[in-house]
C-alpha cells in the first residue's frame, strides 16, 4: 500500500508540475518593448511619458540596484482570440516567489492611469474576459530593480542595502512580455489539484478521506490527455468534482480569512520605495475586488493611505470605492504598525489618535481594533491605551515566533498594568501571510489552543512584508475550502465580524496578565543606537514644544499655536517608530535617512520652542522646566558657569540662586562628595565605591560602571537577535589611558575616564556629581569600530531584589530576577524606558538613561551570604546584517546611578535626565499652565486641543503603582473640565472642587485625559 501511495503521489506531482501548469496559457504573442532608464531617483509619470525610448529585447539585462526602468509595451490582441480570456504576461526576471524583495512594476495606461502591478506570483494584466479581438495594447510600465537583500538568506553582509554602496551592475534579465490566452479549464484544474494535493498530504495515513482523494487524483491523471491537456482538462476536473463537493463536518473549525498585504513602511527598502509599493499592492487589491465580490481586504497604517492619496490619486479613488462597497476594511487605527515596546507612552497614544482620525476623516469609519501582527513584543500598557482610543480588540501574530515557550492561548483577554482588559487573538495559522495551503489549514486546526471552547480563528491571507497582497489563486483556493470535508471551513469576512463572533462564543476566555514578551529579536532594544536616540530625543522635544507653545498661546498676545507644524512633526516621528525602523532592523539607507530626519525634527522643534519662549517676552534670563516634577538642581548659565536653581513643574523661574544653597561638592583625588553620596573612582576608571551617606551604606557590591565587551553573533537575524551565549565570551575594559579631574566647583565635580579598546574604538566618560543631588551622571562619548560585539555597562548593587522594575509607557513593570521557570529564563534581555529600579524593603537604587532601552538584570549570592543584583545596560551593538556598518562611528549619551531611590524618585529623575532644564531669555513670568497636588499624579502631555477650539488638553497618569488623588489647578480662568478619551472626545464631566480646581482620582497606572475649557 505504501508503494502504491508513493507511486500515485509522484505521478500526480509530475503531471501537475510538468504538464498542467505549463498549459495554463495556451497561446502567446510577444509585445514590442522599448526601455528608458530613469536617472537617479524615481520620476513622475509625466516625465517618463515624455522620455525617449529605445528598442529592448527579451533576455537583456536591466536594472541597476535601486534603479527605475520604464518600459513601453505595445501590441494587438489577435482577431482569432475573440471570445477568449486574454491577458498580458510580464516576467521582469523574477528571482523567487516572494513579491516584496526584488523587481516589481506598476503598469499604466498611456494617460497615466495605473492598472495593476506585476510581481513574481502576479505576472498578469487583464485585457479582455472575453476579448473582442483586435484590441490595441499600449502600456507604460514603471519597473523597480530593487535588490534581493535576502538572496543569501542573511548568511553574509551585503553592500546592496544603500544606494551609495550598491553599485550599478544590472540585477535582472527580462524574460517575457507577451499577450496570452488564459485557458480557464486548465487554470481551474491546476487549482483543484493544488487544494486536493495539499489536503491529502496533511490528512492522517489511516483516514479514509486521504485515500479517497488519492485515488480520485490518480483517476483524474488517467483522464488527462498529455497530448491535449487543454482539451482533456474538463474531463479531469469532472473526476475530481465529487471529492471537491463533499461538505465539511458540522464540527469543523472555521477559519475567518481576510485579505492582507503586510507592507513594511521601511525594511529591506527605503521609505521612498514603500510609497511605490503601496501603489502597486493597492492597485492589485482593488483590481481583485472588482473580480471577486466576496473579497475583503484589511489594511492598516494610515501613513500608507496618505502616501497613496498624495501620490497616486487614481488608486486612492479606487480604494475609496472599495471601502464604500465593504470590500476594503481599514484596520488598526494607528499611523503605522509601530514597534510594540520602544515608543513612549504619549507616542503610542498619538499613533492611535492620528490613525483613527485619518480613517474617520476620509472614510467615515472608526476602526475597532489594534492590528499589529509583526511587532517584536508588546508593552503591558497596550490594553489601556487601546480601550482609551475606543478599540475593542487586539491582534498580533509575532508571539508564535517564541524561541523557548509556546504561548498558551490563541483567543484570550489581555490584561494590562492598570487592570484594563482587551479581547485578543493570535491566529493559530502562525502567519499573517497565509495562502490557504493544505499545510496552513492543518496547522490552524492542530495548533488552536482553545479547542472545545472556541471554534474559530482568523487567517490574514496574501503575500506580505514587502507587499503583494492576495492573488486570484489564493481566492480560488479559499472558495474551494469554504466547505470541504477534511479541512476547516473558510469564510471571507471582516476582522470586526470575526472578533464579534469569537467574543460571543467565548466571553470567559482565559486571561493573560502583563507584557506580551517575544522570546526572540531581543537585540531590537539596542541595534542602531542613533536611531533610538533620535526617537527618544524627538519625543521629549515634542513634549517641550507643546508645553511652551501652550503657555505662549495662553499668556502671549498675538502668539499663534503651531497646530500644523506640530502635527507634521508628530507624524514624522510616528512614521519612524515603524517596527523595522526604530528597532534597528532595516538596511543602511533607512537608518541613514532616519538620522538625518531626526536632525531636521530636532532643529524645527528647537525653533518652535524658542519662538514660544521668545513670545513670552525678552530681557530676563529664566530657567524652564518641562518635566512634571518640581526641580532643584544645578544648571549652566549662558556663560557656562554652574548655578543652583529651583523651578516648578511645567513652569519657569528666574536664573537666580536658590534661597537655600546645598552642601558643596568636594573633590579629593578621585573622590567626589556632596554630603549625600561619596563616589570613589578607581585607577582603572570604574566606580570602586558609591556610599550613600544618608543611609550610611555602600551601594555597590563590586566594580560599578563596569564596561564589558561581549562577542555577539546570534544564530540568525543579526540586527534582531541577541542569543544567550553572548554571555560566555567577554572582555572587561579595565585599561584606562587617563583618569582626570576635569571639574572642581562647589556646585559640580567631575572625573573624566578615557579608554581605547578593540579595533580602534575609543570611549570617553565623564562621571559627574552635582550639589544637592545623589544622582551620578556618566556622560559617554564612544567612537565605535567593533564588529559583532555588544558593549554593556554593569552596576552590581548590594541589594536583594526579588524583582526589577522597569519603566514602560505610563507606568512600570516588574520582572523576577530569578529564573525559576523557562519563561523567566527566556527574559535574559529586556526593555525599559528611562529607568530600571532595584529595591529591597527600605532601600532602592535606580539606573537611569537618556536613550538606551535594552538591559539585563541578574542576581548572584556571594560567599558572605549577601546578594548582588546587577543591572547591565546595553549601550551599543555591531551587527553586520542587514546593515554592514550598523552603529559604526560616534555615539553620545548619558546614563546615571541614583542611590537610595524610591520608585517615585526614579520617575522624577528619569524625567529630569531626559528633559534638561532650559535656560533662555524671557521677560514674562507666566504661571504654569497646569499644576497638581497629590503624590503619584504625573503629567505626560500638556497641549491645546486638536480641534483648534483653544481648550487645553492635559494627559496624566498614576506613576508609582498605587492609588492617587489630588487637585489639578489651571494657570488660567477655568470655565469647565471634561474627562475625554485619547481622541479628546468627551466621556463625562470632571469633578470640580469648591476652590476652582479639578479633582483627580486615579487607580494604579490609570491614564486620564482632561479637557479644560477656558473662561
Amino acid at each position: 500500500m505504501h508503494d502504491e501511495r508513493r507511486r500515485i503521489e509522484e505521478r500526480v506531482e509530475r503531471l501537475h508540475t510538468q504538464r498542467v501548469k505549463p498549459a495554463i496559457y495556451s497561446a502567446t504573442v510577444p509585445l514590442t518593448v522599448e526601455a528608458w532608464q530613469a536617472p537617479g531617483e524615481p520620476v513622475p509619470f509625466e516625465e517618463a511619458a515624455a522620455a525617449s525610448y529605445r528598442p529592448f529585447a527579451m533576455g537583456t539585462p536591466w536594472g541597476p540596484p535601486w534603479g527605475t526602468t520604464w518600459f513601453r509595451m505595445r501590441g494587438q490582441v489577435p482577431a482569432e482570440w475573440a471570445g477568449r480570456r486574454v491577458e498580458a504576461v510580464i516576467d521582469l526576471g523574477f528571482t523567487g516567489d516572494w513579491p516584496g524583495n526584488q523587481a516589481e512594476a506598476l503598469v499604466h495606461l498611456t494617460d497615466g492611469t495605473p492598472l495593476k502591478a506585476v510581481n513574481p506570483l502576479n505576472q498578469y494584466v487583464p485585457i479582455g474576459n472575453p476579448a473582442a479581438g483586435g484590441e490595441p495594447v499600449d502600456y507604460l510600465v514603471e519597473a523597480a530593480s530593487n535588490p534581493d537583500i535576502l538572496a543569501n538568506d542573511f548568511a553574509a553582509p551585503t553592500p546592496l542595502g544603500d544606494v551609495l554602496t550598491a553599485g550599478d551592475k544590472p540585477l535582472y534579465v527580462f524574460r517575457r512580455a507577451d499577450l496570452a490566452i488564459l485557458d480557464e479549464q486548465v487554470w481551474h484544474l491546476d487549482l483543484d489539484l493544488q487544494v486536493l494535493r495539499g489536503l491529502m498530504v496533511h490528512l492522517g495515513e489511516h483516514e479514509p478521506r486521504r485515500h479517497e482523494i488519492m485515488h480520485a487524483l490518480d483517476r483524474a491523471m488517467d483522464a488527462l490527455d498529455l497530448d491535449d491537456v487543454s482539451g482533456s482538462a474538463p474531463a479531469a476536473r469532472e473526476v475530481l468534482a465529487p471529492v471537491l463537493a463533499r461538505p465539511a463536518h458540522a464540527s469543523a473549525h472555521t477559519v475567518s480569512g481576510v485579505g492582507h498585504a503586510h507592507i513594511d513602511s521601511a525594511w529591506l527598502w527605503p521609505i521612498r520605495e514603500t510609497k511605490r509599493k503601496t501603489s502597486r499592492t493597492f492597485s492589485n487589491v482593488t483590481s481583485l475586488a472588482d473580480e471577486y465580490d466576496d473579497f475583503i481586504f484589511a489594511c492598516s497604517q494610515a501613513q500608507q493611505y496618505e502616501w497613496v492619496r498624495d501620490n497616486y490619486p487614481h488608486v486612492w479613488e479606487r480604494i475609496k470605492k472599495s471601502v464604500e462597497k465593504g470590500q476594503w476594511a481599514p484596520v488598526g487605527g494607528m499611523w503605522v504598525e509601530a514597534d510594540g515596546n520602544l515608543p513612549g507612552g504619549e507616542a503610542i497614544a498619538r499613533q492611535l489618535v492620528h490613525g483613527k482620525r485619518f480613517f474617520m476623516e476620509h472614510f467615515g469609519i472608526e476602526t475597532k481594533g489594534v492590528w499589529l501582527p509583526d511587532s517584536f513584543g508588546y508593552t503591558a500598557a497596550y490594553p489601556q491605551l487601546a480601550k482609551l482610543a475606543g478599540n475593542e480588540w487586539f491582534l498580533t501574530q509575532k508571539i508564535s515566533w517564541n524561541q523557548t515557550n509556546k504561548f498558551p492561548h490563541h483567543t484570550f483577554w489581555w490584561e494590562g498594568i492598570d487592570g484594563t482588559r482587551v479581547f485578543t487573538h493570535f491566529p493559530p495559522v502562525d502567519t499573517y501571510n497565509a495562502r490557504f495551503s493544505g499545510e496552513e489549514m492543518d496547522r490552524a486546526v492542530r495548533n488552536y489552543a482553545e479547542k472545545g471552547a472556541g471554534t474559530r480563528s482568523l487567517a490574514p491571507f496574501g503575500w506580505g512584508d514587502g507587499g503583494g497582497g492576495p492573488t486570484r489563486e489564493i481566492m480560488e483556493r479559499a472558495r474551494r475550502l469554504a466547505d470541504l470535508e477534511g479541512s476547516p471551513k473558510v469564510v471571507i469576512e471582516h476582522p470586526d465580524a470575526f472578533f464579534a463572533k469569537a467574543r460571543e462564543e467565548y466571553p470567559d476566555a482565559p486571561v493573560w496578565n502583563g507584557e506580551l514578551y517575544l522570546e526572540l529579536h531581543r537585540a531590537t532594544y539596542t541595534s542602531q543606537a542613533r536611531t533610538k536616540q533620535g526617537n527618544r530625543r524627538s519625543e521629549h522635544r515634542l513634549r517641550e514644544a507643546e508645553l511652551w507653545a501652550t503657555t505662549a498661546a495662553l499668556h502671549a498676545p498675538g502668539y499663534r499655536y503651531p497646530y500644523e507644524r506640530l502635527d507634521r512633526l508628530w507624524k514624522t516621528v510616528l512614521l519612524h517608530q515603524f517596527h523595522d525602523i526604530l528597532p534597528g532592523s532595516s538596511i543602511a539607507w533607512v537608518h541613514r535617512e532616519a538620522e538625518a530626519e531626526y536632525a531636521r525634527v530636532a532643529k524645527e522643534l528647537e525653533e518652535l520652542t524658542a519662538e514660544a519662549i521668545t513670545a513670552l517676552g525678552a530681557g530676563t534670563t529664566r530657567v524652564f522646566n518641562t518635566s512634571p516634577c518640581a526641580r532643584a538642581e544645578v544648571v549652566r548659565t549662558p556663560e557656562g558657569a554652574p548655578a543652583y536653581v529651583e523651578v516648578p513643574a511645567n513652569g519657569s523661574a528666574p536664573l537666580a540662586a536658590a534661597p537655600k544653597a546645598p552642601a558643596p561638592v568636594t573633590v579629593t583625588g578621585r573622590v567626589l562628595d556632596n554630603g549625600l553620596v561619596r563616589v570613589e573612582v578607581a585607577e582603572d576608571g570604574t566606580l570602586s565605591s558609591v556610599r550613600d551617606l544618608r543611609a550610611d551604606r555602600e551601594v555597590l557590591a563590586d566594580r560599578g560602571n563596569r564596561l564589558r565587551l561581549h562577542t555577539d553573533l546570534p544564530n540568525y537575524w543579526d540586527a534582531w537577535d541577541i542569543d544567550k551565549h553572548y554571555r560566555n565570551r567577554y572582555t572587561d575594559l579595565l585599561d584606562a589611558e587617563s583618569v582626570t579631574v576635569v571639574e572642581q566647583d562647589p556646585l559640580i565635580g567631575a572625573v573624566r575616564v578615557e579608554r581605547a579598546f578593540g579595533k580602534g574604538s575609543r570611549i570617553t566618560q565623564t562621571i559627574t556629581l552635582r550639589a544637592g543631588s545623589p544622582r551620578i551622571d556618566i556622560e559617554t562619548d564612544i567612537d565605535w569600530h567593533e564588529a559583532e560585539k555588544i558593549l554593556k555597562a554593569g552596576f552590581p548593587v548590594d541589594i536583594r531584589a526579588p524583582h526589577s522594575s522597569a519603566e514602560i509607557q505610563f507606568g512600570h513593570i516588574q520582572r523576577p530576577t530569578h529564573t525559576n521557570t523557562s519563561w523567566e529564563a527566556a527574559r535574559f534581555e529586556v526593555s525599559g524606558h528611562r529607568w530600571v529600579h532595584l529595591g529591597e524593603p527600605g532601600y532602592g537604587v535606580a539606573v537611569l538613561n537618556d536613550s538606551t532601552y535594552g538591559h539585563d538584570v541578574t542576581r548572584t549570592v556571594r560567599e558572605d551570604g549577601g546578594t548582588t543584583t546587577t543591572v547591565s545596560l546595553s549601550l551599543v551593538r555591531a551587527p553586520r546584517i542587514p546593515d554592514p556598518e550598523a552603529d559604526q562611528g560616534r555615539h553620545r549619551f548619558t546614563y546615571a546611578l541614583l542611590p537610595g531611590a524610591s520608585i517615585a524618585e526614579a520617575v522624577a529623575e528619569g524625567y529630569a535626565l531626559n528633559l534638561p532644564l532650559r535656560v533662555a531669555d524671557s521677560a514674562g513670568e507666566p504661571e504654569p499652565v497646569v499644576s497638581v497636588t497629590g503624590e503619584g499624579v504625573t503629567f505626560e502631555a500638556v497641549k491645546l486641543a486638536d480641534d483648534t477650539s483653544g481648550d487645553v488638553v492635559v494627559r496624566l497618569y498614576e506613576s508609582r503603582g498605587g492609588r492617587a488623588q489630588g487637585t489639578l489647578r489651571a494657570g488660567f480662568p477655568l470655565a469647565g473640565a471634561q474627562v475625554t478619551d485619547l481622541l479628546e472626545r468627551p466621556l463625562h464631566d470632571a469633578e470640580l472642587t469648591g476652590d476652582g480646581g479639578v479633582a483627580v482620582f486615579l487607580r494604579p497606572f490609570q491614564i486620564l485625559t482632561l479637557r479644560l475649557r477656558r473662561a
